[in-house]
């Protein structure tokens, strides 16, 4: 493992689980969100090296999501 830990965000479960499965034979950590609001309360607790991060998802979009992460310091330096 590299260590390096990333944040899947799709509000697809198999989108979500094909991607931990091929980022974890690469070597990665993953975390999941369903939605941008699970995403933003995951990053808010935790530090991810990056994040990948769906477009169209109900509530708020990805668009939105990477906004608000982008306006925080702790987030604003984590590649989307």
């Amino acid at each position: 493992m590299s260590g390096k830990r990333v944040l899947i965000v799709d509000d697809e479960a198999p989108m979500r689980f094909l991607l931990s499965k091929k980022l974890h034979r690469a070597g990665f950590e993953t975390a999941t969100a369903a939605d941008g609001e699970a995403a933003l309360a995951a990053a808010a607790t935790d530090t991810f090296d990056a994040i990948v991060l769906d477009v169209i998802m109900p509530g708020l979009d990805g668009f939105e999501v990477c906004r608000r992460l982008k306006s925080r310091a702790e987030t604003k330096g984590v590649p989307i």
